[in-house]
Formats: C-alpha cells, sequence, structure tokens
C-alpha cells in the first residue's frame, strides 16, 4: 500500500529537525506527496526514558553543531557561523504557540519562521524578548495568540501530543510517520518519501 501524506513528528526546540523543515516542503511536493506538520512535546517522552538532551559544553553537543553543519552544507541550507542560542525555549513558550498555530493550519509557517529565527537571527521565539516580534512577523495578533497559547486547552494538548507520540512509537525528532511506518532522524527522510510512493524504502541515488 501507498500513501499520498507524510506525519512530520517535530519538536520545536530540536536542533536536528531544522534540517527536515527546511528540506522536506521541496522533497514532497516533488515526490507529489502532502506533508502533514505535527508539533509534539517530546520533552514528555525524554524524561520517560531518562534522557536528557545535548547538554552545553559537552564533547556531544559541540559534535552535534560540527555534524548539523556539515549536513547542512551538503544539502545546501544556510548555516550560522556561530552556533544558535541553546537551549532555545525552556519554557515551551514557542512550542504551546505551535500547537496554535497546529490547531489553526498555520503549523507549517510557524515552524519554519522559528527555525528561521532560532538558527539564522539567533532569536529564538520561546525568549520573552522575541515573542511579540516574532507572532507580528507572522502576522498573528500577539495578544491574542499569547493567550490562546496559556489557555486549558493547549495545556491539554500539550499532554495529547505527547500521548499520541507514544502511542505511534516516538522517541526524538524529527520522525515520519507513513501510514503507521515510523522513520527517525534527517537522514531517514528520503527512507519515507520512498515509503509514501512505493510501500518500500529504495534510494534513487
Amino acid at each position: 500500500m501507498t500513501s499520498k501524506s507524510i506525519d512530520f513528528w517535530y519538536y520545536t526546540s530540536s536542533t536536528y529537525t531544522y534540517l527536515s523543515a527546511m528540506r522536506i516542503g521541496d522533497i514532497a511536493e516533488q515526490a507529489g506527496l502532502v506533508v502533514r506538520w505535527r508539533p509534539f512535546h517530546l520533552n514528555t517522552l525524554l524524561q520517560e526514558n531518562g534522557v536528557k538532551p545535548f547538554p552545553p559544553g559537552r564533547a556531544k553537543t559541540t559534535y552535534m553543531w560540527r555534524d548539523l553543519e556539515r549536513r547542512a552544507q551538503m544539502h545546501g541550507i544556510g548555516f550560522p557561523k556561530e552556533p544558535p542560542p541553546y537551549p532555545c525555549d525552556p519554557d515551551i513558550l514557542n512550542f504551546r504557540v505551535a500547537l496554535v498555530a497546529h490547531e489553526e493550519g498555520w503549523a507549517k509557517e510557524h515552524a519554519l519562521a522559528s527555525y528561521d529565527w532560532w538558527f539564522r537571527r539567533h532569536r529564538p521565539p520561546g525568549l520573552d524578548d522575541n515573542r511579540v516580534p516574532f507572532l507580528v512577523s507572522l502576522g498573528k495578533d500577539p495578544d491574542r495568540t499569547i493567550a490562546r497559547a496559556h489557555s486549558p486547552d493547549i495545556d491539554a494538548q500539550v499532554r495529547a501530543s505527547a500521548d499520541e507520540a507514544r502511542t505511534l512509537g516516538l522517541f526524538g525528532s524529527p520522525h515520519f510517520v507513513v501510514d503507521g511506518e515510523v522513520f527517525w532522524g534527517d537522514d531517514r527522510l528520503e527512507d519515507a518519501v520512498s515509503w509514501a510512493k512505493l510501500g518500500r524504502v529504495e534510494r534513487t541515488n
């Protein structure tokens, strides 16, 4: 069975998701596939599994930034000369806005703008000083959007997004899900596209 869509599960504070967010639109369009952007609260799953993300100042984190730079260069994606601020959304303020964007139909625009502000401008939209100008740049009413982001409904969606991801067997970001088949990591994006088109993984190069 083949599919005409890919569910792109992502967390807005995930560094490696930057690569996928920049790539998936063009790749899916060329393949004739629809991308469904699905923000989810990855930190809930990481905490459940006792996993800590890349800690600042550690060798693993240094490697992460260099690896991202190499892979961005390989894909022709812009990458900053200096690593962007990290962590970027300690109070999940921007993630809450991602959930608002998802329910209102502008999740893709929000995600792309989030990575532009975080990686290229070094102004993470999850930090207080950046929230209002970030939302204005998207043509959104900051007061209304921020109020919605802190509503009980979004509180419930934070939990629900993690619950659904757990049910699917997700554990990191980015993930791509095609008809229940799970692919993890930016380097599996092409595999997910192949599965959606052919029902199997087949590389073309």
